[in-house]
This record gives structure tokens, sequence and C-alpha cells, in this order.
């Protein structure tokens, strides 16, 4: 895989674990987490799935403070304090980058507990945007143990770093069951 980069990235459950799967990229097996409502073709806000869907890998975030090992084809800005994601589907900005404090709810996107340090922005009811479709479904990375994410794919930072150079903005990632 040296070197080359990706245009389909597959994701699957893994047997026995519906919150856990493998993230199959070129020759690279990857442990990942998935979303605590497992694999959902009917995804809606709120349903901790990881949606049944092919995604395009749009742009990402990364910390500048943390250190990113790998460089990437795709384009990652550099994550600030005041990001956050609006999650509420009536809202103008739904399922959109926002500048915090948000008069409504929204995901905090500089975390303490260091998940979005590379943050990737998956297709996921981006265009066009529908209500309750779901929101902020990233490629980002996981919790100790591999615990579940409310409907996005995570991986250890070491993979992720492992996976980052193989990345470019034409690559997708399919999650199938």
């Amino acid at each position: 895989m040296r070197g080359r980069k990706l245009t389909t990235i597959v994701v699957r459950r893994r047997p026995g674990n519906p919150s856990q799967g493998q993230l199959i990229a070129g020759g690279l097996v990857l442990r990942c987490a998935l979303g605590r409502g497992g694999i959902s073709a009917s995804k809606r806000e709120g349903d901790g799935a990881t949606p049944l869907s092919t995604m395009r890998l749009l742009h990402g975030f990364k910390r500048p403070d943390k250190k990113v090992a790998a460089a990437t084809g795709l384009r990652l800005r550099p994550l600030k304090r005041n990001d956050g994601w609006c999650e509420v589907s009536g809202d103008r900005n739904y399922n959109r980058l926002v500048r915090i404090p948000y008069k409504v709810s929204h995901e905090t996107m500089w975390r303490a507990d260091d998940l979005y340090d590379i943050c990737i922005v998956l297709d996921w009811n981006i265009s066009p945007r529908k209500r309750s479709r779901g929101s902020a479904i990233f490629l980002h990375l996981a919790r100790p143990g591999y615990g579940p994410t409310e409907g996005c794919i995570a991986l250890s930072r070491r993979d992720m770093n492992r996976l980052l150079p193989h990345l470019s903005s034409g690559a997708s990632i399919r999650v199938v069951r």
C-alpha cells in the first residue's frame, strides 16, 4: 500500500459485537468502533447508529496542539477552540460547522477526550441536508477499548496515522453489514 491513494474503504461490523467493526483499506484491516446503535439503513438523529451507506471523505480537522504523524491528501484544517457542529434538525445550520457558543444544541469539536484530534467529515446528510437524518458523522479517534460512538467510525490514533497517507478527497467509505 506504500504511497497508494485509496478510492474505496469498506467498513463492516465484527460478528457478535454490533458496535465494533473492521475497516478494510487496501491491504490494511483495522479494528474500529461503530455507533452504539450498530449499522442502520434508516439512520435518524440521535439513534446512535452508523449509516449503512457509501460516504465520500470531504475534509477534516486536526488539533494544532496535538501530533498528527502522517500527511494526507485530504484537506485538514486546524481545529479552533470555538468550533462546533450543529445537531438540531430544525436549525438553519443543521449538520454544519458553527462557532460556539451557539444558540442551539451542538457538538463541541475541541474535546478533552481527544476523540476529534483528527476528525474527517463524511458525506452523510450534507448535501442535501434532510431534517432528522443524522448529523456529525465523522471518521475520528476511538475511545480506549473501542467503546461505541454516536454513529461515527473511530480508529486508534496509531491506525488513523497509518491510514491518513492513503486518503484523498476522491475516496469514499462504504459501510456494509
